[in-house]
């Protein structure tokens, strides 16, 4: 035995008394969530035998009223697709002014949306349904500076007919 021996046994008891604390601590854990389970379990039972027989249905009557909320609202959003993205903006022109009088109004849509969707978002953003829409695509110009040349974007026109006594206030701050 050297020296050093007495110091190398107390350090093997010392890991021996941690293992088993670690030990002990990781088995008083598991009982202690094995207990909160069956608590937890315990007061779900008591609950659910505190409820009458009408309170049952009446709790399944209004969960199944908030269900089909939710997939009335899924079906909602899913017809418009979002009326702010097909109607972009409304163009107030001369040939628009003139066409006013005939109930007749022009609007920058997407250029990927077609009649019947345009027909969905003026009814979900101003409250009328159309009786008629007529569209146009507009191809992008060349433009040339200097030695650049480039192309502006492509756009997409509806011109949306209303019935007669209908109208939309597109013209009040102008």
């Amino acid at each position: 035995m050297g020296l050093f021996s007495k110091f190398i046994h107390k350090d093997k008891d010392k890991k021996a008394e941690t293992d088993k604390d670690k030990d002990q601590k990781d088995f008083d854990l598991k009982k202690d969530k094995e207990i909160k389970k069956d608590e937890g379990t315990k007061k779900d039972n008591e609950v659910k035998k505190d409820l009458t027989v009408a309170e049952i249905t009446e709790d399944k009557d209004l969960k199944d009223k908030k269900k089909d909320k939710k997939i009335k609202a899924k079906v909602n959003k899913n017809d418009t697709k979002e009326a702010h993205k097909v109607l972009i903006r409304a163009l107030i022109t001369e040939k628009a002014s003139y066409l006013k009088a005939e109930n007749k109004y022009l609007f920058e849509v997407s250029p990927s949306t077609n009649k019947n969707e345009i027909k969905k978002a003026i009814y979900h953003v101003y409250g009328i349904w159309p009786t008629k829409v007529n569209v146009s695509n507009l191809g992008g110009k060349n433009k040339r500076y200097g030695r650049s040349v480039g192309v502006t974007k492509a756009r997409k026109k509806a011109i949306v007919t209303l019935k007669e006594g209908d109208g939309i206030e597109l013209y009040e701050g102008v």
